[in-house]
């Protein structure tokens, strides 16, 4: 037995002189981590094309902590009353927002909630009289409200590829506005979830749909969603030769554990900047449209979760690292630059104003965008 703790004894005695002898400059550290960079400022020499997504709710959130300027309101079946609107555009002119983002459902399979979506765009379009603002429309493709899967692919259902057709038809007399938004003298088309637009010829279905608004004599600039953290490469096949451009969801709203709250803006750019040259490298002809939020505060609707919060501060310093994130991975060609959200109380990723911060995320907005 004392044979065999003498032994321990010399081998702790040896890994000691070693660990000694060795030289702190040749230990890591967290400098050594590729992380580890600051975000600078990117000073703003031409102005960059911001938008901002409009949220419907039925009710204000009594959960919600804070309070709006314009104080709490709703939106019964997505009637906004016209003076919150109202205020909602000059507080976005204020901010250099140049359009929000509306959200349209399916108009052939989801009815109800396509007459809720219309009449939020409806109530933008008769408070913007003064054409202070501009608007595009986000189709919001659903997989389950289509019925189809990886399976089930939306050609094989002749019925249903007309209907998505019929649906985005059905958004032209909104694009025939003079103040929808334009892309490169294109009419600017978001599609969110455009990820799992099941087919096994993505390319053909927005060939098609491209040609279908051509005959009316709308030409199409398509911007395509894809869920947040995952990389391009996941889902090529529902991208290329398919969109103009392709947006994440923002990753501010999803922050599920503690490495990404403290190394969100590096993070963020170091997915920006791959999705960027994967795109380059591969010669498809698709830009990159970065999307960032404010705020996030998920206790909001879920009181119970651990995952960590990305607060507010009466400095912005996360929110300004954001948006230079967004700066150094914007096509500089098209400069599309998207928020998330302009109202959306309940997740707390909101910009317009608040009895608690004021004006503060809308004049850095335009500071951190526009010249």
């Amino acid at each position: 037995m004392q044979t065999k703790y003498f032994r321990l004894s010399i081998i702790a005695i040896a890994l000691l002189a070693f660990i000694g002898c060795v030289k702190k400059s040749d230990a890591p550290t967290a400098a050594d981590n590729f992380l580890n960079y600051q975000i600078n400022e990117i000073p703003v020499t031409n102005d960059y094309t911001v938008g901002a997504m409009y949220y419907y709710f039925g009710a204000f959130n009594v959960n919600v902590p804070d309070t709006p300027t314009l104080g709490r309101y709703s939106m019964p079946s997505g009637v906004v009353p016209p003076d919150v609107m109202s205020g909602h555009i000059d507080q976005a002119n204020s901010a250099g927002i140049d359009y929000f983002l509306f959200s349209i459902r399916s108009f052939s399979r989801d009815y109800n909630n396509f007459k809720i979506d219309s009449n939020v765009v409806r109530s933008f379009l008769k408070a913007n009289t003064a054409n202070k603002m501009k608007l595009a429309l986000a189709y919001n493709w659903q997989s389950g409200t289509y019925g189809l899967s990886t399976t089930t692919p939306l050609e094989n259902d002749k019925v249903k590829l007309e209907q998505f057709f019929q649906d985005i038809l059905k958004l032209v007399p909104y694009m025939q506005d003079a103040n929808y938004m334009k892309v490169n003298g294109k009419t600017l088309l978001y599609i969110y979830n455009a990820q799992v637009l099941y087919s096994n010829d993505n390319a053909t279905i927005y060939t098609t749909l491209r040609q279908r608004l051509n005959d009316v004599g709308v030409q199409l600039y398509i911007v395509g969603q894809q869920d947040r953290w995952t990389p391009p490469a996941r889902y090529p096949f529902r991208f290329q030769k398919c969109v103009d451009a392709m947006v994440h969801q923002s990753f501010s709203t999803n922050i599920s554990d503690w490495d990404r709250f403290y190394l969100l803006p590096q993070m963020m750019n170091e997915n920006w900047k791959y999705s960027v040259q994967y795109w380059q490298d591969n010669n498809w002809g698709v830009s990159y449209v970065p999307c960032v939020s404010p705020g996030w505060n998920q206790k909001i609707t879920q009181p119970t979760t651990l995952q960590p919060l990305y607060g507010r501060s009466d400095t912005c310093r996360l929110y300004k690292q954001l948006c230079n994130v967004a700066k150094m991975n914007a096509d500089q060609s098209t400069r599309l630059i998207l928020l998330d959200s302009w109202n959306d109380w309940a997740s707390a990723s909101q910009l317009e104003s608040a009895k608690s911060y004021g004006d503060l995320y809308l004049t850095t907005t335009r500071k951190e965008f526009k010249k």
